[in-house]
């Protein structure tokens, strides 16, 4: 990338708190969106939850972002810079949250409202090898192994033709990881939500917008000086969580040393009760005592 401000992009995280709630700017999140999702999405407006309020104090935690598309579904997109190790039930309970949210009192279940949980995170959530997960809600039989479908006057009257289309479903984006050369459209975004840098040849949907809208000479020098705090801490923040996997990698190490000492001492000790009890048994002695003398069981010692 170019050092000159003129050709540097704004991170996502940042844009997202500051820039992409500008509705000029949904084109950027729209493009995510539908290149994410697989179809074209349009974002009617932005929404407050209970469950996206940013904390004045949080410098880098989290970002959340509610949206609301032309098909009335709600999104809740979320960047997470910190290692959270509960994060999976963090989703569950913010899809959950907006479910009961965006639902009067009275109204039918047939009014509750599809949601997408979109999570941009950059640390190493759970254990896999992809950089994008998609989870969806599907009932399997566990005899015939089919999967339980909707009935013709359901897909009507809901507009969608799999019972998991009714269902939140949730994306997870690893995207710490991603460094290689972007060879499709969500690849390229990953890339650009890793690096803060898109490829002149990128041509994933709504990355055009992000380069043109999202240039760092835009910002006045205060809002400048704040996105470098923020770059700032998100540079210790990483640090911080590498540390903590390092000594934590550490301590596991002392801990299995620590194990391995104490089991081989004990299977040292019991090595040398076998021994002694084959010596006393040679000599003679009464099982019962042998069992006294060396902890073993007397059918331990008729073995030897």
């Amino acid at each position: 990338m170019n050092n000159s401000n003129n050709n540097q992009i704004i991170r996502f995280d940042w844009a997202m708190k500051r820039l992409l709630r500008n509705k000029a700017n949904f084109s950027v999140l729209e493009g995510l969106l539908t290149t994410l999702l697989g179809e074209k999405i349009v974002i009617q407006k932005l929404l407050e939850s209970e469950s996206n309020q940013e904390d004045e104090f949080d410098k880098y935690n989290r970002v959340d972002m509610l949206a609301e598309n032309s098909k009335g579904e709600l999104v809740l997109i979320e960047v997470q810079n910190n290692n959270e190790y509960a994060y999976f039930q963090r989703m569950l309970f913010g899809t959950s949250k907006l479910v009961t949210e965006y639902i009067n009192r009275g109204e039918g279940y047939d009014k509750v409202r599809k949601v997408y949980s979109v999570n941009i995170v950059y640390f190493s959530l759970g254990h896999g090898t992809d950089f994008v997960y998609h989870g969806k809600t599907e009932f399997r039989g566990i005899h015939q192994g089919d999967i339980l479908e909707l009935t013709p006057f359901q897909k009507q009257t809901f507009k969608v033709d799999t019972v998991s289309q009714l269902y939140p479903e949730y994306y997870i984006l690893k995207v710490n990881g991603f460094n290689q050369v972007a060879k499709s459209p969500l690849e390229e975004w990953i890339y650009y939500l890793n690096t803060g840098e898109i490829p002149s040849s990128a041509t994933a949907p709504g990355l055009e917008e992000a380069r043109e809208r999202l240039k760092l000479d835009s910002m006045t020098k205060d809002e400048l000086a704040a996105y470098y705090r923020h770059l700032d801490n998100i540079v210790i923040l990483r640090d911080n969580i590498y540390t903590e996997r390092e000594e934590g990698r550490a301590e596991g190490i002392e801990e299995g040393l620590n194990k391995g000492l104490a089991k081989g001492k004990e299977e040292g000790v019991r090595e040398a009760n076998l021994n002694n009890a084959r010596n006393l048994k040679k000599l003679g002695v009464a099982i019962d005592i042998i069992s006294q003398a060396t902890g073993l069981s007397k059918e331990e010692i008729e073995k030897l």
